[in-house]
């Protein structure tokens, strides 16, 4: 059920893997990583894998914004499979220019209703928001409906929580925003990040080794819920460790049982430069 015929315009820090891909009308456009040997599409030439190991050789990835040509693409894409109007759900801006970008671009290429949002967010902050909406446009949820309070409404409602191993990237690559110098100066101390009002990253706690980040996460999560009857959904994500995300998720879940719908998502290339190997995710959604 699609009668208004919406289709979604996303970037690759969306994070989305190719089960949450199929069957929906998402269209994701790389953003570029720049490396000693040249440039790479992100989630296409290049992945978080390929960063680690570079990062870890020496050497320090750049990010950049999408190539016009692509944007241009998508909405050409977009037009010709048959839709009509569009949620567009970029990196926020406080990290990346991506947002201007796609709002400009929506507005020249003028073939289409779009509706540009400031999502103030990343990674699973996102990826959830666009698969929630799908399942509410399916179930009959209308565009002026969508575009005039719950996509809002979603973006403002999902909470997501990174750890990073270290703030060395964020800190080179200009992305170190609201996050205090100290918060992970002893190798012993693990930043836990959120997402500010303007969209940029801050320190909202920090774990005493790496055995505690788990835990830390879950907390964080859990101190959102001030009504228990709240449907949500929930979330954890990785980069470079797989195993402990699957870990971290049966824990959430066990920690807060409940929830409506449960994802997964591998860290995308670009955000990988700014938090490097061992991240571990967790966010939580409410619904209402």
């Amino acid at each position: 059920m699609n009668p208004e015929k919406i289709a979604f315009l996303l970037d690759s820090t969306a994070d989305l893997g190719p089960n949450d891909l199929a069957g929906k009308p998402f269209y994701v456009v790389p953003l570029r990583i720049a490396c000693a040997d040249g440039d790479y599409n992100d989630g296409e030439t290049i992945n978080n894998l390929d960063v680690y190991a570079r990062q870890e050789a020496g050497e320090l990835p750049k990010t950049s914004l999408p190539e016009l040509a692509r944007v241009e693409k998508a909405l050409e894409q977009i037009r010709d499979d048959g839709f009509q109007k569009v949620i567009v759900l970029p990196l926020s801006s406080g990290l990346s220019g991506t947002h201007n970008m796609m709002q400009v671009m929506c507005d020249e290429f003028g073939e289409l209703e779009t509706a540009v949002f400031e999502t103030r967010s990343g990674a699973l902050g996102i990826g959830m928001v666009a698969l929630q909406l799908w399942k509410e446009i399916e179930a009959g949820a209308t565009w002026e409906e969508l575009k005039n309070g719950r996509v809002e409404f979603l973006l403002r409602n999902t909470f997501p929580y990174f750890s990073v191993d270290t703030l060395e990237y964020l800190q080179k690559g200009g992305r170190i925003g609201k996050i205090t110098a100290l918060a992970g100066t002893l190798l012993s101390i693990k930043p836990l990040l959120g997402f500010a009002e303007d969209g940029q990253l801050i320190n909202v706690a920090k774990a005493r080794g790496r055995k505690q980040v788990p835990e830390k996460l879950i907390e964080l999560v859990k101190a959102n819920i001030t009504d228990p009857g709240r449907p949500f959904n929930l979330a954890v994500e990785n980069g470079g460790d797989p195993e402990g995300m699957l870990e971290l998720g049966e824990e959430l879940k066990a920690a807060i049982p409940g929830c409506k719908d449960f994802y997964t998502a591998n860290m995308d290339a670009t955000l990988a430069t700014y938090v490097g190997r061992g991240m571990l995710g967790a966010a939580i959604q409410f619904l209402a």
